[in-house]
């Protein structure tokens, strides 16, 4: 495609950000990528090593020169937790471009707004540029955008659920609203899912489980390349209306 993708800009020509997590091996992980043509790589800055060269690194496998790392707060259920965490993440290697997630609960991973909305102001006011993750809420969307997010990822479904996308008439009012991009993350499953964001007008997707989990990841990592194009060639194209009653593709006057 020949747009582009800018976050706090940044360029980018894939629409696809993978995950760093669940992989058997980080050459694995590495291999995803490619097949994904993915350019941003999602990193769990508590889970993933970064630092410790006695033991395998991400960076080995995935160069920071030619992927874009971004440091996440995946596993942080206070706005302090997060602060700190990408504060330490900058320390470590000089990103300030992140994605800031605050969970509620163990059991849904389901995003805490309020403690998001109040992470997000003090981390732009840090100088950091905040990719963040939240609920399909239109309202916090907004407010979120407001406080100076460089990007707004609401959930498809809950993280590693691949249950899909259940709210798609949230997540197009997300879209029609908002002047920063619009990033689906959690809940894609498989590569129609993908599709369906990107139909709705999505700007991006991200994902980790549905291709670390899928019993071929690099099949399922091309396949998720080849839906988040088609889906967006599709939404920029302009589909047709539906229709209650069938509307026949040859003309019937002039029959013999």
């Amino acid at each position: 495609m020949s747009e582009v993708l800018e976050i706090a800009g940044r360029k980018f020509s894939s629409r696809l950000i993978i995950g760093t997590g669940k992989y058997e091996t980080y050459e694995q992980n590495a291999r995803a990528a490619e097949a994904a043509g993915a350019e941003m790589v999602t990193v769990a800055v508590r889970r993933v090593n970064l630092t410790d060269k006695d033991q395998p690194m991400l960076v080995d496998y995935l160069d920071p020169e030619k992927f874009v790392y971004l440091p996440n707060t995946a596993g942080c259920f206070t706005g302090e937790d997060a602060i700190r965490t990408l504060r330490l993440a900058r320390e470590a290697g000089g990103w300030d471009l992140v994605k800031l997630e605050v969970l509620s609960d163990q059991k849904t991973l389901y995003p805490d707004m309020e403690e998001t909305l109040r992470a997000a102001k003090l981390l732009i006011k840090d100088g950091f540029d905040v990719m963040v993750y939240c609920s399909d809420d239109p309202v916090y969307a907004k407010k979120l955008e407001d406080v100076g997010c460089c990007a707004i990822m609401p959930l498809g479904s809950l993280i590693g659920s691949g249950l899909g996308i259940l709210n798609p008439v949230n997540i197009r009012l997300i879209v029609e609203q908002s002047s920063v991009p619009v990033i689906v993350d959690a809940g894609v499953g498989t590569a129609s899912d993908a599709a369906v964001a990107m139909e709705l007008g999505c700007d991006g997707v991200l994902m980790n489980t549905a291709i670390a989990e899928a019993k071929d990841p690099i099949r399922m990592a091309t396949a998720m390349k080849h839906a988040v194009i088609a889906g967006r060639e599709a939404y920029r194209a302009g589909r047709m209306g539906k229709k209650r009653y069938a509307d026949p593709s040859s003309p019937l006057a002039g029959l013999i």
